[in-house]
């Protein structure tokens, strides 16, 4: 594969001993004379592998064009660049290395010089790109990999109670488009979409006949299932590499003026995502069959959320669940978030 080289430099003679060193050694070499021309270049063809720069050009110098392509690059797609300059001006080369220039190569150049620099250079761009592919590649894998083990999980726990199978897979949808339209980002959406298919681990430490029964359950009942939000956060507390992660399951019982459990906190001290994840499980639980209830109409789900807004709710957060609840004309919501 041919290597595609910029060379920009006011000076035309510069420019034609580039054009030949770098095609004699097999590159294909674009010749500009000014910056302008090279973010133009840049705009409207194919990304060069490299751009040698001259700094000291009328107009335009190479550290502002330099700036103004960084500008209209995507992030880690930044074209490599290699100053060219005839000076021996050590604070201009901190300057440009500070830009973000790979190199400095003086003019008049060497051949020898010129192709080894500009070849060392793009090879070590392709290894490092390579390199960070991988690693995303293998990042990717391994997050696959625990999105499949905590799906599992979450499907274990869902299995103890035979009314709400799907449930925690629900809390999350619903959490994670609710995260999206407040404005999260992709990162921060996943992350609240883990949150919410673990926020019931601590679950897995209550027996099945407190879960599934169909009476009312007992004070000590009651107490062991107001255990489960603790249990859960101490559980992923142990996972190290996500350290938010037992937000959820610790705190999505709170409420917001204050009176929920285990801690009792109340309004911002309740962390965001646990305050998302509250209004994602109570509307799953309102319109799911229960042990010991139906499922809530529609009608009546969208009023107890209206009326939790300021007091169990996060009002910005039953808003945009409201907003959803009327959008869902059907009620057919927990079958289109997947």
């Amino acid at each position: 594969m041919k290597y595609n080289v910029v060379v920009v430099d006011d000076d035309s003679i510069i420019l034609k001993r580039a054009w030949n060193i770098l095609t004699n050694a097999d590159m294909k070499a674009i010749v500009l004379k000014s910056g302008s021309q090279l973010l133009e270049y840049v705009r409207k063809n194919q990304t060069p592998d490299l751009i040698l720069l001259d700094i000291s050009m009328p107009g335009m110098d190479g550290f502002a064009t330099m700036k103004e392509l960084r500008k209209q690059e995507q992030k880690g797609q930044e074209i490599p660049v290699i100053f060219l300059t005839a000076n021996e001006d050590v604070a201009a080369e901190e300057k440009g290395l500070n830009c973000g220039a790979m190199d400095y190569i003086k003019k008049p150049f060497i051949a020898n010089v010129l192709i080894l620099r500009v070849k060392h250079a793009i090879e070590l761009v392709r290894l490092q790109r390579h390199l960070a592919d991988e690693v995303e590649k293998k990042t990717q894998e391994n997050e696959q990999l625990f999105l499949h083990v905590v799906s599992s999980l979450a499907s274990a726990i869902d299995a103890k109670d035979t009314y709400t199978n799907g449930h925690s897979g629900r809390v999350a949808a619903y959490a994670r488009e609710i995260a999206k339209r407040f404005g999260y980002n992709e990162k921060q959406q996943h992350d609240i979409y883990m949150m919410g298919l673990l926020h019931d681990v601590g679950k897995i430490g209550v027996p099945d006949s407190v879960i599934n029964k169909p009476e009312r359950l007992t004070d000590e009942e009651f107490e062991l299932i107001k255990k489960h939000p603790e249990v859960g956060g101490r559980i992923l507390d142990n996972i190290r590499e996500m350290p938010r992660l037992s937000a959820g399951a610790r705190w999505h019982h709170e409420k917001y003026a204050g009176g929920g459990y285990p801690d009792g906190l109340r309004g911002d001290h309740i962390p965001e995502e646990a305050r998302i994840i509250a209004v994602a499980d109570a509307y799953d639980a309102m319109s799911s069959n229960r042990s010991y209830r139906r499922a809530l109409s529609q009608e009546k789900v969208r009023s107890e959320i209206e009326r939790g807004k300021g007091k169990q709710f996060d009002p910005r957060f039953a808003d945009i669940m409201l907003a959803m609840i009327d959008e869902d004309h059907d009620y057919r919501m927990r079958d289109q978030l997947d």
